[in-house]
């Protein structure tokens, strides 16, 4: 009961000093605003060590060994290497060699996240637009990916037809741009209702 009453105006605490940047900055503020980037830092690293590094480098080595698998015991030497390798970022000396791992890191992310983009987001948006045109929903979906598509289509001068399809392109992708930022609008209002709730609910017993 206690360490709960503790936490709450720990908590509390700390949510009035990062919303006391609304008014200007100031100290309180920055205390808030470094423990969390700190806080935040330190759970990242315990994270990766107790979910990735410990599971995946450490318990698999004693497994592979004592199933005397002993290639994949040892080729986990190499993500090793290459980590301690990227490691050197923070010497300047040799903070060349992390240029390797990085590349080899880059390399791989680049990979795999074009065959994502394409497997989970292109071709599913291309089957979601070839619908019949049997719903009032589906004919403005062909319209508007063909008019965003004419839109983009800077080989000849937007100007009669073209010039009508590309500004009708524009409301579309203003539609979509606006919807984006009223969702994002929306998760932050959501943020700090749920503050709200927990500084005069949890902290101050002002709503029951």
């Amino acid at each position: 009961m206690l360490l709960n009453l503790i936490g709450t105006w720990v908590a509390a605490t700390l949510t009035l000093a990062i919303l006391s940047f609304l008014y200007r900055d100031n100290p309180f503020y920055k205390v808030a605003e470094h423990l969390y980037v700190g806080i935040s830092a330190g759970f990242a690293v315990i994270y990766a060590w107790a979910f990735d590094v410990y599971p995946m480098l450490v318990d698999a080595f004693r497994n592979n060994m004592a199933q005397k698998n002993y290639l994949e015991a040892w080729i986990l030497i190499v993500p090793t290497i290459l980590g301690i390798m990227m490691l050197c970022r923070s010497i300047p000396k040799i903070a060349w060699i992390s240029r390797w791992p990085i590349s080899f890191t880059v390399g791989i992310g680049s990979g795999l996240g074009l065959v994502a983009s394409v497997q989970g987001y292109l071709l599913p948006q291309i089957s979601a637009t070839l619908r019949p045109l049997i719903t009032i929903n589906n004919f403005v979906v062909y319209i508007g990916v063909i008019a965003t598509l004419f839109y983009f289509y800077f080989s000849k001068e937007h100007k009669g037809a073209l010039g009508v399809v590309s500004r009708v392109g524009i409301v579309f992708i203003m539609v979509a741009f606006g919807a984006s930022f009223g969702y994002t609008v929306m998760a932050r209002i959501s943020l700090l209702i749920g503050r709200f709730y927990f500084l005069l609910h949890d902290w101050l017993p002002v709503i029951r």
